[in-house]
């Protein structure tokens, strides 16, 4: 007989930081299950605003695996509580102890804000609660705040960005600007680039920002054009990376000064972009044409699924489910043998549509960083920017 889990939307926005729920996603449930009841997934994603496309890729990823595993983890039913954490720093808190006190939750899979998952991280450490991030690349998740408990099946912020310094060096940029938002993972992007560019011997020439989440760039677009720059480096994601794309484009900024990112400067947003991201080129931990049997296969059937193409949120909540069900079946499914089940996960070796997939003692993962360019409307593979690059963990007393 089926069970229908239903979290009120009075239940989820009681207090003055609540956030928008999502309907609770239905299940099939046996009674004879193994420890007699589901198991408790806490999905804490933004549904809705700026990075609302990313959340909800995150969701199917992590949603195809589990259906690809007969909608089991590690030999259990799944019971899924959603709730959108609307990327607001400030009600994540509260929606954390909300899945891990009243809902009881086994784990918690969130989120892309990185503000948001480090309020999460917090509650994660003080309650023990098994937390796996999808996205958020804050450094100190898997640095200075680093806990046995906390997973991360995206990257650092660091990591993502820090190969991209010497690519460019050694492409002959000498002279450069960045871009970027004022927050968490904006800061912390564009220093990781900046380390590595300026110890091989470039020169930032000035490091513009704006506050998150605005989009309005065209006074700093005209200070770019005034300083004239080698190039542009920059991050920005979501709605603000389509808008800064187009806006450079439009300004005729594409023609004179090449533009350069993070990955998530063009990953998921190529569609809306058009013609304006040609010819970008970011680094990134994946390539939407990898050429390998995981990601072939995993392309094909996240298409079939959500009649859309899969891009790398949607193969980070892939590897989320897939690293929890590495844990789990350690444990004969008893998520509360988390010990054992820890000792798996850190021990895992994914087959990962992005390529070889680890994880150090801090928990981030070890994998190769790709360099891409926008070509044909796809982020297509130039190089290996750095291969198994490992995040330096700084602060972290796992490690």
């Amino acid at each position: 007989m089926s069970k229908i889990m239903k979290v009120s939307r009075r239940t989820l926005l009681s207090g003055a930081a609540g956030a928008a729920t999502l309907a609770v996603t239905p299940r099939l449930f046996s009674p004879a299950i193994a420890q007699n009841a589901p198991l408790k997934v806490g999905l804490m994603l933004p549904y809705t605003g700026t990075f609302a496309k990313l959340g909800q890729f995150i969701d199917n990823g992590f949603e195809l695996y589990y259906q690809q595993k007969g909608l089991k983890l590690g030999g259990r039913e799944v019971q899924f509580i959603k709730v959108d954490d609307e990327s607001k720093p400030e009600a994540a808190t509260d929606n954390m102890n909300r899945l891990v006190g009243r809902e009881k939750v086994d784990v918690v899979v969130g989120t892309v804000h990185s503000g948001v998952a480090m309020a999460m991280v917090k509650v994660a450490r003080d309650t023990k609660t098994m937390l796996i991030i999808p996205n958020a690349g804050a450094n100190d998740a898997t640095g200075a705040l680093c806990a046995p408990n906390v997973f991360r099946t995206s990257f650092s912020n660091w990591q993502s960005t820090y190969p991209a310094g010497k690519v460019m060096f050694d492409a002959g940029i000498k002279n450069v600007v960045t871009i970027t938002w004022r927050y968490t993972a904006g800061a912390e992007m564009i220093s990781a680039f900046s380390e590595n560019f300026t110890k091989s011997g470039g020169k930032i020439v000035e490091d513009l920002t704006l506050p998150f989440p605005e989009v309005e760039f065209q006074a700093l677009i005209t200070r770019i054009a005034t300083l004239k720059p080698d190039a542009v480096f920059s991050f920005f994601a979501g709605g603000g990376a389509v808008k800064f794309v187009k806006d450079y484009a439009a300004a005729g900024l594409n023609k004179t000064i090449p533009l350069y990112g993070a990955g998530f400067l063009t990953d998921g947003t190529i569609p809306a972009q058009g013609e304006a991201a040609n010819g970008i080129k970011t680094t990134l931990h994946y390539a939407d044409n990898l050429d390998n049997p995981a990601n072939l296969a995993f392309l094909k059937a996240f298409k079939a699924k959500t009649g859309l193409d899969g891009d790398i949120y949607a193969v980070q909540g892939y590897d989320a489910a897939a690293l929890f069900d590495i844990g789990l079946n350690a444990v004969g499914g008893d998520a509360k043998a988390q010990d054992k089940m820890i000792a798996a996960m850190g021990a895992a070796k994914i087959d990962s549509p992005r390529g070889p997939l680890s994880f150090n003692k801090a928990h981030n993962p070890i994998q190769n960083i790709y360099l891409r360019e926008v070509r044909n409307g796809r982020n297509e593979l130039v190089s290996i920017a750095q291969a198994a690059v490992d995040d330096p963990a700084r602060g972290c007393k796992l490690a």
